[in-house]
């Protein structure tokens, strides 16, 4: 389905749903900027936006063929945007990555995707409220969506942080053996959102170093804007994955110290359990000529020597905290 609205510069006047197949005669008057919003699109769709606006037919089939990697194509007259927005859904706050089809020319933008965007609606309501900032064209709208998109991993990132402080208090708090799974989770989700925000990176350094004649000189500084935005966010991922390194290191560590108590405990035990056993195993044996063999005290005297013994094998190893 294709949503369609514009903005005329001039008169600051919005029209909504207005039909997509006057797009190329809005496009026709360069102070009409024009958003076109393809959402769950068939192959009609895509076969309207190659008549309307004359895309290329390469960045066509990066859109028919989803999971693309983040990046930015150059073509003639407009730049074609793969980008992804993240989200944490479910109680067990699954990570969700929505594919983000741009088409960014100098006054219009179309968006491709096949699951709800939250950005888009953030986006189409600031339009409406930075209506005199209309002269910057195309370029305003597509920070507007770029950002808001950006800016949503900074929340997400919040949320993974509070819970590697959960698993660090597990850790040294209440031990729970499947904390173990818990950091593999945290870690790939940190993976795979490195995978979508680091390649950005190079995309607004492209768009930046570039020379663009789609957009005016003072566009710029909104890709700028997005561009530290970006910047934030992979420092943060890199952080948070030092940090999980750490937290690693810390389990495996504190496992560790709790199997050598573990392993000192029955090796108290069993130091022990040996030398009563020792004794019961010297006063077993069935020789004639055994002095205490018939003596009258002998059983209590061996059950006496067994108690000494393992008492002062405990306290012994109790000092040297091996129990």
């Amino acid at each position: 389905m294709i949503t369609t609205a514009y903005l005329n510069a001039k008169t600051r006047l919005f029209t909504e749903n207005c039909n997509a197949a006057d797009i190329s005669e809005l496009r026709e008057d360069p102070g009409n900027i024009i958003w076109a919003d393809v959402s769950d699109p068939t192959s009609q769709d895509f076969e309207a936006l190659a008549e309307e606006f004359g895309f290329h037919h390469l960045s066509i089939e990066d859109c028919r063929n989803a999971h693309q990697r983040p990046k930015v194509e150059e073509y003639e007259g407009y730049y074609f945007i793969v980008l992804y927005e993240a989200e944490l859904a479910g109680p067990t706050d699954r990570l969700e990555l929505r594919e983000l089809n741009i088409f960014l020319g100098k006054n219009y933008l179309v968006t491709v995707h096949s699951r709800p965007i939250r950005a888009i609606a953030t986006a189409a309501r600031l339009w409406h409220e930075w209506t005199d900032r209309a002269e910057q064209g195309s370029g305003l709208l597509a920070y507007l969506l770029i950002d808001g998109i950006v800016d949503d991993y900074l929340p997400l990132l919040d949320i993974i942080s509070d819970r590697m402080d959960e698993l660090e208090d597990a850790i040294f708090g209440q031990w729970r053996a499947e904390v173990i799974e818990d950091i593999f989770s945290i870690k790939k989700k940190l993976l795979y959102l490195r995978r979508s925000i680091t390649p950005l990176r190079d995309v607004f350094n492209t768009m930046l170093r570039r020379e663009q004649p789609i957009f005016p000189r003072e566009t710029h500084v909104y890709f700028q804007d997005v561009f530290d935005h970006l910047i934030r966010v992979a420092d943060t991922i890199d952080s948070l994955r030092d940090m999980l390194s750490s937290t690693m290191d810390a389990y495996l560590s504190v496992s560790g110290n709790r199997m050598n108590k573990i392993m000192k405990r029955l090796t108290s035990i069993s130091t022990i359990l040996m030398s009563v056993t020792l004794i019961a195993g010297i006063y077993g044996m069935n020789f004639t000529l055994m002095p205490e063999l018939r003596w009258r005290f002998g059983y209590v005297f061996a059950l006496g020597s067994m108690v000494a013994v393992g008492i002062a094998l405990y306290v012994y190893l109790k000092r040297v905290k091996w129990i």
